[in-house]
């Protein structure tokens, strides 16, 4: 996969990085860190900017971002609702806890949004809920724009301070990825203690 895009990259310059990186996002899999660092190492090597790539880059990220935001919106939360009042009883899941969970997501959202477009594969998915609790759509962009903005910078930044050893930073990609992820599933855990407590507390 990378071969391909990198490829496709070299053959559609900053067009080829806008789709890719929309493309990115709606598809997790394909890593914004190998768009990124050679995009960044290609400045070094054509007439390609830094700046063109990080617009091109960013664009490209938002429009995706858009996209799943929009689907998030038409599957919103009355029709989970439905769900957890029809199956909850299995999931020991009430109403109350979805409604609990969108009030803190429409509290803290915006924050969540601009920190989680800088961790690989929630970037993307973070959208979604923000489409869900139909959270306003501008501040939305405006969010996820300077998230997204800081995290396509830096990593073109440094494909170009690397040059032709541009990947040699998807190593340290990889462990800032599952550092991330093991903070995220830590936090959780914490989370899930803290509710099943509340619940045993109040019931």
């Amino acid at each position: 996969m990378q071969s391909w895009m990198t490829d496709f990259i070299e053959q559609y310059s900053y067009l080829g990085i806008f789709l890719m990186m929309a493309l990115e996002n709606i598809f997790p899999p394909i890593p914004s860190e190998v768009i990124l660092t050679f995009g960044g190492f290609i400045t070094t090597q054509s007439s390609l900017t830094i700046t063109g790539v990080v617009i091109s880059a960013t664009a490209g990220s938002v429009l995706g971002a858009i996209l799943l935001y929009g689907i998030g919106y038409y599957v919103d939360i009355d029709k989970i609702e439905k769900i957890v009042e029809r199956w909850g009883h299995i999931l020991r899941i009430k109403k109350t806890d979805i409604q609990k969970a969108n009030r803190w997501f429409e509290k803290y959202g915006y924050w969540t949004i601009f920190l989680c477009r800088m961790i690989p594969l929630v970037r993307s998915l973070i959208s979604i809920p923000a489409g869900m609790t139909k959270m306003n759509l501008w501040l939305f962009l405006f969010f996820s724009t300077i998230g997204t903005l800081i995290w396509n910078f830096v990593l073109v930044w440094l494909g170009a301070i690397l040059g032709q050893s541009w990947e040699d930073i998807l190593y340290y990609m990889d462990v800032y990825s599952t550092i991330a992820y093991a903070g995220i599933g830590l936090g959780a855990a914490i989370f899930l203690v803290v509710f099943l407590t509340k619940r045993k507390t109040s019931s």
